[in-house]
């Protein structure tokens, strides 16, 4: 659906985006991560034909940008970090503005009706926008990057200011919405990006320095793949029945916690899962589970591990992969 290839955008001496490659299938949800300043929204600009790239190729289901550039934006729907909004227009005035905008084919009234009450907006249809919590703007927003059903669908921070609640309701909702979408999906808000992305690409100082799964990347970076039971029980009887569980190369107590229970520290073998063995065991001792976590690295931790290395070598370097290749002005010169 989306290809992109030795994309770079330079602004004037400044290298913003270096040599970007990735591609994106369709029916994906993609988290795309990244520092301030790393070059996420300029690549995300380009993508939707907004900005133009200094050199490589980008094409949408197939269409050029450059070459294409009206049947490439047709399929893309894209929600700004600040939402494109006319705030003195009634909710349905402006997404029929849009619908003009966009030269949409699909009968109008049944469409924007339908988009509406997918967003859940089409009770506050006829209000003005100013009048529109923030929250209620960024489902506008979000309104407007459906019209016209568009096959792939860019949010850049959609869940910035939001309160708790909201941030929630927006996570659902494009949750419900990748279903049918190819989605990338840009936030500072980790936990966000692993709830309802399955591969992330992170970015730092315009170059691409991981793309994978949030799991592929925290075991590539954990050397600690064992997991903390907190269990009510008796130490002695419980230390040995977890010990002798198919796959556990060793088990440590970490003694009393809290009343009743003890905490143990139990390390697999290398690439066995046993967590559903660790928790049958407990069960069949009648005794309780009150918590099982892993120490292996978070998102948050592998996304900050990498940003912070030395430079975006490094950072691959961390995950065994290759070096990223440099584009220097005598490259430049060879291509042309």
């Amino acid at each position: 659906m989306i290809k992109v290839t030795g994309l770079s955008k330079r602004y004037g001496t400044h290298l913003a985006v270096e040599n970007v490659n990735f591609e994106i299938a369709k029916g994906e949800v993609i988290g795309f991560l990244g520092p301030n300043g790393a070059g996420k929204s300029t690549i995300m600009n380009i993508l939707t034909g907004y900005l133009s790239m200094t050199q490589g190729k980008v094409e949408i289901d197939g269409f050029d940008v450059a070459e294409y550039p009206e049947d490439a934006k047709k399929r893309i729907g894209y929600l700004p970090e600040i939402p494109p909004l006319y705030i003195d227009m009634k909710v349905r005035e402006y997404l029929n503005f849009i619908y003009d905008l966009k030269k949409v084919k699909f009968p109008k009234k049944p469409h924007i009706d339908e988009v509406l009450k997918l967003v859940k907006i089409d009770h506050v249809q006829n209000r003005l926008i100013k009048n529109l919590s923030k929250g209620y703007r960024q489902r506008v927003g979000l309104a407007q990057a459906l019209i016209g059903n568009p096959d792939v669908l860019i949010l850049d921070e959609p869940t910035v200011g939001l309160d708790p609640k909201q941030i929630i309701e927006i996570r659902n909702l494009i949750a419900r919405l990748g279903r049918n979408h190819t989605i990338i999906l840009s936030s500072h808000i980790l936990s966000e990006i692993q709830a309802v992305c399955k591969r992330v690409i992170i970015i730092n100082k315009g170059q691409i320095i991981a793309d994978d799964t949030a799991e592929n990347l925290s075991n590539k970076l954990s050397s600690d793949q064992s997991l903390v039971a907190r269990i009510a029980c008796s130490e002695k009887e419980m230390y040995e029945a977890l010990s002798s569980i198919k796959g556990v190369k060793s088990v440590t107590s970490l003694g009393k916690k809290e009343e009743g229970s003890f905490d143990f520290v139990i390390e697999p073998e290398n690439g066995v899962d046993i967590r559903a063995a660790v928790f049958e065991r407990v069960v069949s001792r009648n005794r309780t589970l009150l918590s099982l976590t892993s120490n292996k690295v978070s998102l948050e931790q592998v996304f900050l591990r990498l940003t912070e290395a030395a430079d975006n070598n490094e950072a691959r370097k961390l995950l065994g992969i290759e070096e990223i290749p440099q584009i220097t002005e005598e490259t430049n010169e060879e291509e042309n």
